[in-house]
């Protein structure tokens, strides 16, 4: 179902959206305006995807066991013999 709304654009904006209709990439300016918006809200659900996986990173960091420095690097250095082995280096 189409909504029926009135836009202002500037004038480059509006240049834009008709040059694009004139190379043939979109049938109108309506339908280049509405892939500008399913863009954004495409952009817009991935940023508060990756902000709410951040998040829940940081409270899983937060409340999870501390991990040393070296035990860290122990861990880093076992990972990268398993790798070498696996890779037969």
């Amino acid at each position: 179902m189409s909504v029926k709304a009135s836009i202002s654009l500037s004038e480059s904006q509006d240049a834009f959206a008709r040059d694009l209709v004139a190379q043939g990439r979109f049938a109108s300016v309506s339908a280049v305006l509405q892939q500008g918006l399913e863009l954004l809200r495409a952009e817009t659900e991935t940023r508060a995807a990756e902000t709410e996986a951040l998040r829940a990173l940081l409270d899983d960091r937060r409340t999870g066991p501390f991990s040393g420095m070296d035990e860290m690097r122990q861990g880093t250095r076992a990972m990268l013999a398993r790798k070498k082995a696996q890779y037969g280096l």
